[in-house]
């Protein structure tokens, strides 16, 4: 699976969330400054030739809408983050993020409970 661009991943975001949508309501769910009409629908674009979207028509125009999951998308993520940056290594990621954030073993503790629980 490709990997997305900060932009196309801000996009895909708003279509996991509103499972379908224009590129008006796109730009809508944006932050201030809003890109331009023609910026997100060339990202739209983008993800369909990447086989992260799909559209339909409606009217004069086109609904975009995810064709791949969210769930799926983030464990390729972090699946490649782990792979890329901790030699594969799930302990070492826990451990580097236990370092940085200064967790304490409850918090860790707690983590691994929910962990077990699935």
């Amino acid at each position: 699976m490709k990997q997305l661009t900060k932009a196309e991943e801000e996009i895909m975001q708003i279509l996991w969330d509103l499972k379908e949508a224009n590129v008006a309501l796109v730009i809508d769910q944006m932050p201030d400054p809003k890109p331009a009409y023609n910026t997100v629908s060339t990202i739209i674009r983008i993800l369909e030739t990447k086989n992260f979207v799909d559209h339909r028509k409606e009217g004069k125009g086109y609904v975009y809408f995810p064709v791949i999951q969210k769930e799926v998308y983030t464990d390729q993520s972090v699946n490649k983050l782990i792979d890329n940056y901790f030699n594969g290594s799930f302990k070492s990621m826990v451990s580097f993020f236990m370092k940085k954030n200064k967790m304490d073993t409850k918090e860790l503790e707690a983590i691994l409970k929910e962990m077990n629980k699935k």
